[in-house]
């Protein structure tokens, strides 16, 4: 299934049924009288967050979405019939935006969250509501309201306990594959994971939401290299797991890379809490490792671990920290 995190879509709510102007015919009844119905309300269209989804690829090549119009009155005052709903499943998480992208009109956090976006027109009145004393024999009917019509904007923001970052071929996705049951796509060059991809971590009867975030260099927020596209799905991870490539040359310069282009994202994501994860210390000696990591404590000075996901060096231990730091 194709990842698609942004999709623009029209939507046009049922438009109300008309009223009707009949009069009652029975034989031996000579005056009747007025006895014309009431159109149906238009349906209206409703957006539902749903836990199984996580892309919006289904309104990538579908852009326009009509409810039902309600039906016209008709004589012996039978009310028209109303026009059904019609409920767009989006994945928990997705935000509503009016057509500017940028002003919210709604946030789906949860599973099954329901959210009338567009209100379906009333129906018209039939003639007999017209009646009175003084008019006994009226004619007035309305037409139905308009329902509402308009352009959205549906972002997701992928919703996971810890996000995972770091500079491509860290090992991000090798992670992710080892702690969850993801599948994603592994290779030794850059870029090798172009979407998100999220898995469940099971640990002491606790399920936690794991996500690869790709892209992320120096440059991003700019549009370098799969650009800020991405940095969104940062905001609703609540821990955040910097992965560190041991063998690389200037390992502080690495860090300091990614933190400078979340604080130009946006500042406060740096104040989520930080596992800092050093990877492939199996490519180097003991030696090399300390001289490294000396440099760095010094420098960055926090906390962090050292992990081989070659040689499974520590990775039960990073694991329950994963764990601790999300419940």
């Amino acid at each position: 299934m194709k990842f698609l995190d942004q999709a623009k879509i029209y939507i046009k709510a049922g438009n109300g049924g008309s009223g009707s102007s009949s009069f009652r015919r029975e034989k031996y009844v000579e005056f009747g009288g007025p006895d014309g119905g009431d159109g149906g309300n238009g349906g209206s269209i409703i957006v539902e967050s749903e836990r199984n989804l996580n892309t919006l690829v289904d309104f990538r090549y579908r852009q326009h979405f009509k409810a039902e119009n309600g039906k016209s009155g008709s004589k012996k005052n039978k009310t028209g019939a109303s026009g059904k709903n019609l409920f767009l499943k989006v994945p928990v998480g997705t935000q509503i935006y009016e057509e500017d992208n940028n002003t919210l009109i709604y946030d789906l956090v949860k599973d099954k969250e329901k959210f009338l976006v567009a209100t379906g027109g009333e129906g018209g009145l039939g003639n007999t509501r017209f009646k009175s004393s003084t008019n006994r024999a009226p004619r007035k009917k309305t037409g139905g309201k308009l329902g509402e019509e308009f352009w959205i904007w549906l972002q997701l923001k992928v919703i996971a306990d810890a996000g995972i970052i770091g500079l491509p071929n860290a090992g991000k996705s090798s992670l992710l594959s080892r702690c969850t049951r993801a599948k994603p796509k592994i290779a030794n060059y850059p870029f090798t994971t172009i979407n998100p991809n999220l898995g469940v971590l099971n640990i002491n009867h606790k399920e936690i939401i794991l996500a690869d975030i790709p892209g992320l260099i120096e440059g991003s927020h700019k549009g370098v290299g799969l650009g800020d596209k991405f940095l969104r799905h940062i905001e609703r991870c609540k821990v955040l797991i910097h992965l560190i490539d041991l063998s690389e040359k200037d390992i502080v310069g690495n860090y300091l890379k990614i933190r400078n282009e979340l604080s130009k994202y946006d500042k406060r994501i740096l104040k989520k809490t930080e596992i800092i994860i050093f990877n492939k210390s199996d490519l180097l000696n003991m030696d090399s490792i300390d001289k490294k990591l000396k440099d760095f404590k010094n420098k960055v000075k926090k906390s962090f671990e050292i992990i081989s996901l070659i040689s499974n060096k520590n990775f039960e231990k990073v694991k329950k920290i994963i764990h601790k730091k999300c419940i």
